[in-house]
Order: C-alpha cells, then sequence, then structure tokens
C-alpha cells in the first residue's frame, strides 16, 4: 500500500480547532489533542446553558412579579390565576417589565383584573 501524506488536511483540521479555542486558558488553546477535548466540553456546556438560560430568565421573571404583585397584597400564584381566569393571556416577560417600567399600567391591570381592588 502506498504512503498517504495528510499534511495539508490534518493541518487544516488541527487549525480549525485551535481557531475554536483562542482564548482558553493554558494548554486548551495550544495543544491539539488538549484543545480537542475542550471544545468538546465547550460545545457540551453552550448546549446546556442555551436551554438553562431560558429557565433562569422564566424564574427571574416570576420572581420579580412575585415582588410587584405583593405590594398590592395578592400573592403570584392568585395572580396568575385570577389572568387566566380573566382571559388576559400577557406573558411573565411581558408582565414584569410593566411591573418595572411601566407602574401605572400595571396598576391598571390589578385594577381591571383583581375584584375589590382599591388603592
Amino acid at each position: 500500500m502506498t504512503r498517504v501524506k495528510r499534511g495539508n488536511v490534518a493541518r487544516k483540521r488541527r487549525k480549525k480547532v485551535l481557531k475554536l479555542t483562542q482564548g482558553f486558558r493554558g494548554s486548551s488553546s495550544t495543544l491539539f489533542r488538549t484543545a480537542n477535548q475542550r471544545k468538546l466540553k465547550a460545545l457540551q456546556y453552550s448546549y446546556r446553558d442555551r436551554l438553562q438560560r431560558k429557565r433562569e430568565f422564566r424564574s427571574l421573571w416570576i420572581s420579580r412579579l412575585s415582588a410587584a404583585v405583593r405590594l398590592y397584597g395578592i400573592n403570584y400564584s392568585e395572580f396568575i390565576h385570577i389572568l387566566k381566569v380573566s382571559k388576559i393571556f400577557l406573558n411573565r416577560k411581558i408582565l414584569a417589565q410593566l411591573a418595572i417600567r411601566d407602574k401605572k399600567t400595571f396598576e391598571q391591570l390589578l385594577e381591571l383584573i383583581v375584584p375589590n381592588y382599591g388603592h
């Protein structure tokens, strides 16, 4: 069998991996084998954390909403239940932004949905 010299192909492959790992610490950005392992792990982390970010933001919005509605004497679960019964389909992100940035509108929303709310 004839000898196959993979010089060009192998170099391109290694350079591609090392380019992806620029900025990693120590040998993780300079040695091919370690860089390749770190790259694979980094891609796993980025996939996992893209999904986790969605969860974290949802919990942030929930805690902001909870704090906002407690000022008006109701708790978060009651608030969400009242919204669903009233057929107001605003998501938690928008509600949290209203509670923080536009308190007057948020109060009007509460007046609209919460029975005998007079603040």
